[in-house]
Formats: structure tokens, C-alpha cells, sequence
């Protein structure tokens, strides 16, 4: 499964994101701030303060005119253009690489300690977040809460949160300039039900840490989540039938 990635400039203190680029792009369309509230349907006042805001972080991104044959109106000024291109850029250079993917594996809860439960899987027993009432569970991790370790260099489990550790092999990997996803097929558990053999479970990482693991299809990985990462519903076997 995979999640649609939330792109964003960080300038000073002000992050701009996808909402911000649509109130630009709307204003524009518009010919005016009250229009494009209009159109978002959004506040006016409230949409106002955001481009105060971002203004105070990058210059002057609306420039108004008052009456006129025209009645007046706002357009974006080259700055708020040059700020669109960025993020355009921005979105571009990370678009199907640092896409947010989410494994689910699903099996039986076989012990509980308040709000965590062992659910035994096909790729082994997992702790994580699970509903008290579930009795069996889809447990999802999200690529962007794997770390990934060589197998001599595993952190021990006492004194750490990440109680969770899948020794597999990495598959494939899609690098860009900053961060790579990666495929690790883990390795079969020796619990749950068999139908989560074989699975792959995807990681997003730095280059960095492509570079220091030596990841390589092929390459022998340890992927490790932390409890509280992993968050499980109940599964309904009967509507699964």
C-alpha cells in the first residue's frame, strides 16, 4: 500500500505545504483573496492571516489594487511565483521515491500488556498498538517508521523502545538524490497462520544510510520497528471468507 507524500519548504519558521500552494494558485486563478476563500471554501479572514504569515517569512507574495475601471483585485507578485516553482521542484524530485508505503501484516494477538499486543505473524510475532478487543489483527507499518541495520550492529532490545526486529534480505531498492525506498523480504516466522510468507516490508531511508549499510539486492538487513510504530485493527475473519 502506499500514501500519498506530504511535501513541504520549511522557510525561517514558517512551513509551507500543499494548502498554501493551492491558496496561491487559487488567488491567482480568482483575481482576489475573498474569491479564492470563495473557491476553497475556506475563511476569508483566516486565509488573510496565512498570507500575512507567509509574507512575514518570504516578501511580498500578493499585490493589491483597490477600485478602478476594473474594481480591483489581488495578483501574485514574482516572489509568490518564484515560491510556487520551488515547491513544484520540491515535488517533483521527491515524487515516487519518498512516497509513504505501509506493510500490513495480519495474524492472531497472543499476549497483551495494556495497550500493546504480541501478534504472531507469518513473519514472526510483532508488539504493537492493537485494539483491546481484537482477537486477531492487521498490524500496518508505515515505511517512514522502519530503520534499517546491519545484522552485527542491531541495537539489543533492554533499554530500548524498538522491541520489534525482522532479519530479511533487501530485494530492491529506488534511490533518489536524498532518500531511497527499500525492499526487504523478510525473513519466515515460526508463528501465525503461513499467509504472510514472503513478505516484503519497505523501508525509507537517507543515502546516507545506503551508503554506510552497502544496501544491494541481495544484502542481508535487519529491519527494526518500534512498538508504538506499529498500529493494528481488529480483523473481521468472517467479512474475509
Amino acid at each position: 500500500m502506499e500514501k500519498e507524500f506530504d511535501p513541504y519548504l520549511r522557510i525561517d519558521d514558517v512551513s509551507v505545504d500543499r494548502s498554501d500552494v493551492a491558496m496561491l494558485r487559487a488567488i491567482d486563478d480568482c483575481g482576489s483573496l475573498s474569491g479564492a476563500a470563495a473557491a476553497l471554501e475556506r475563511s476569508y479572514p483566516r486565509l488573510q492571516q496565512r498570507v500575512v504569515e507567509l509574507e512575514a517569512a518570504v516578501g511580498p507574495l500578493v499585490e493589491r489594487t483597490r477600485g478602478g475601471a476594473d474594481g480591483g483585485g489581488s495578483s501574485l507578485t514574482e516572489t509568490a511565483r518564484d515560491l510556487l516553482a520551488r515547491f513544484d521542484r520540491l515535488v517533483a524530485a521527491y515524487e515516487g521515491v519518498a512516497r509513504v508505503d505501509e506493510t500490513v501484516l495480519t495474524g492472531t494477538v497472543v499476549d497483551r500488556d495494556g495497550e500493546l499486543a504480541t501478534v504472531e505473524t507469518g513473519a514472526g510475532d510483532i508488539l504493537a498498538v492493537v485494539p483491546p478487543d481484537a482477537a486477531t489483527a492487521s498490524v500496518t507499518i508505515r515505511s517512514d517508521a522502519v530503520s534499517l541495520h546491519a545484522p552485527a550492529d542491531v541495537p539489543r532490545a533492554e533499554g530500548t523502545s524498538v522491541r520489534n526486529r525482522f532479519p530479511g534480505t533487501v530485494s530492491w531498492l529506488e534511490a533518489g538524490d536524498a532518500v531511497a525506498r527499500v525492499g526487504v523480504e523478510l525473513e519466515d516466522g515460526d508463528g501465525g497462520d503461513g499467509s504472510d510468507d514472503g513478505t516484503e516490508l519497505v523501508a525509507l531511508v537517507t543515502r546516507r544510510s545506503v551508503e554506510a549499510l552497502g544496501l544491494e539486492p541481495g544484502r542481508s538487513i535487519v529491519a527494526s520497528v518500534k512498538a508504538t510504530a506499529a498500529r493494528g485493527v481488529a480483523r473481521d475473519e468472517r467479512n474475509e471468507r
